[in-house]
C-alpha cells in the first residue's frame, strides 16, 4: 500500500562509502588534478594553487564530514607535489595550505552538521510514514459483492505527508466505501484521518443512513479541528447492484461502463465535512463489469508543464483491462510517467469492479429507505 520505509538512517549521500561522498571525493581529486597540470604546466610559482581551497568546500556538498576531512588532506598533499616538483617556496603556497587547512575545519562542521539534521529529519519521516501506515490498513480483495485494490502513490521526496484517507468494509447495509483528503500535510493531517477513520469504522455498522454518517463524522471533525480545517469526503454503499454516493466537496468518482467515464457529479455541492455539510445522495444501479475509480485531488492536479493528467480521457485505457489491481499499477505507471516523478501531492486511489448481486442480496434500495432505526 505505501512505500516502504528504508532502515538506514542516514540520507544517501551522507554517510562515509555513500555513492554522494565517493562522488564529493572524486570531484574533489578531478579539481586538484586540474589545478595541479595547470600551476606545474604553467611554472606561476603558485599562482593557480589557490583554486585548491574549493577542493573541501565543494566535496561538502555531498559527502560525509570524514570525506571532506580527506579531500582537504588530498589537497595538502598536492601542495607539497607541487613544492617539490617546482623545488620552491613562497608566501603564497604557504597562506594557501594555511587556508586548505581552515577551509577543511568548517566545511567538515557544516557537512556533520547537516548530517545530524538530515538523521533527525529522517527519522521524523519514518515516524510519520509508520503512523499513515497504520492509519491506511489494506483493503480487498473482495469487500461484499465489490473487488476492491488501492493505491497510494507518495508524492516527491521533498513533500510532507498527506491526509489522503480510504476504506471499504462490509456491513448489515452493504458493502461501505470511504475516500478523503484533510486539509494540509503532515502529523496533523495524519492524526485527523484517523480520527474520521476511526469513526468511519465505528458507525459505518451503526448507521443505516449514509447522511447519518456524514452527520457523526462532521461532528468528530469539528471537534478536533480549526475555523479553516475541513476533510473532503465522498461516502459510498453498494447493495445487491444499487450504488449510493453522498459527496461532500470531493472530486467525484469515475464511472467505467463498456469503455465511457461517466463522472458521478453529486445532483447538489456540498461543502466538506467540519462545515455542517447537508448532502444530497446519487443513486445508480450498477451492471456487472462495471468499475469504479475512487481518488483525491492530488490525481487532478498532476500536471506536466501545465497540461494536467488527461485521467477522464485515459481512464478506459489504463484502468479497464485485467483485475483491478492491474488496473491501478497501469494508472500509477502512467501517472509517473506524465508527471515525470514529480508529485506536487500525495494520492490515494481506491479500483472497484462490481461482478454482479449476491445471490443473498435483497431487493436493492438505498440506504435512507430501508427503515432501519439508526444506532
Amino acid at each position: 500500500m505505501l512505500v516502504g520505509v528504508p532502515m538506514q538512517s542516514l540520507p544517501s549521500g551522507r554517510s562515509p562509502l555513500s555513492r554522494g561522498s565517493r562522488a564529493g571525493l572524486g570531484a574533489a581529486v578531478v579539481l586538484l588534478a586540474i589545478v595541479l597540470m595547470i600551476d606545474i604546466a604553467d611554472g606561476s610559482e603558485g599562482r593557480y594553487t589557490p583554486l585548491m581551497l574549493v577542493a573541501p568546500m565543494l566535496a561538502a556538498a555531498l559527502a560525509h564530514w570524514r570525506t571532506v576531512v580527506a579531500s582537504g588532506v588530498v589537497a595538502l598533499a598536492a601542495i607539497v607535489a607541487c613544492l617539490f616538483v617546482q623545488d620552491r617556496v613562497n608566501v603564497t603556497d604557504g597562506v594557501t595550505m594555511a587556508g586548505i587547512l581552515l577551509a577543511t575545519g568548517v566545511s567538515a562542521l557544516v557537512a556533520h552538521l547537516y548530517q545530524r539534521q538530515s538523521e533527525h529529519l529522517a527519522e521524523l519521516s519514518k515516524l510519520a510514514s509508520v503512523a499513515q501506515q497504520a492509519v491506511l490498513r489494506p483493503i480487498g480483495p473482495q469487500v461484499g459483492g465489490l473487488a476492491v485494490a488501492a493505491r497510494y502513490i507518495s508524492s516527491t521526496a521533498t513533500a510532507q505527508i498527506g491526509g489522503d484517507l480510504y476504506e471499504a468494509i462490509d456491513t448489515p447495509f452493504g458493502a461501505r466505501m470511504i475516500i478523503g483528503d484533510v486539509r494540509g500535510k503532515g502529523l496533523d493531517a495524519v492524526r485527523l484521518a484517523s480520527i474520521v477513520l476511526g469513526s468511519y469504522r465505528h458507525v459505518a455498522f451503526e448507521r443505516a443512513d449514509l447522511r447519518a454518517i456524514v452527520a457523526d463524522l462532521d461532528r468528530a471533525v469539528a471537534r478536533n479541528v480549526g475555523d479553516e480545517d475541513f476533510v473532503t469526503a465522498a461516502l459510498l454503499e453498494e447493495r445487491g447492484g444499487t450504488l449510493t454516493i453522498v459527496n461532500c466537496g470531493h472530486p467525484a468518482p469515475l464511472l467505467l461502463r463498456r469503455g465511457q467515464v461517466i463522472p458521478l457529479d453529486p445532483p447538489a455541492p456540498a461543502p466538506p465535512l467540519g462545515f455542517m455539510p447537508v448532502a444530497r445522495p446519487r443513486v445508480e444501479r450498477l451492471e456487472p463489469g462495471d468499475r469504479l475509480l475512487l481518488f483525491t485531488d492530488g490525481l487532478g492536479e498532476a500536471r506536466r508543464e501545465g497540461e494536467f493528467f488527461p485521467i477522464a480521457e485515459r481512464a478506459w485505457r489504463l484502468l479497464g483491462h485485467g483485475t483491478v489491481a492491474d488496473g491501478l499499477a497501469s494508472l500509477e505507471a502512467a501517472l509517473v510517467e506524465w508527471v515525470q516523478g514529480h508529485l506536487d501531492d500525495d494520492i490515494a486511489l481506491v479500483l472497484l469492479e462490481y461482478a454482479g448481486a449476491r445471490l443473498e442480496a435483497a431487493l436493492a434500495l438505498p440506504s435512507w429507505e430501508v427503515g432501519a432505526t439508526e444506532g
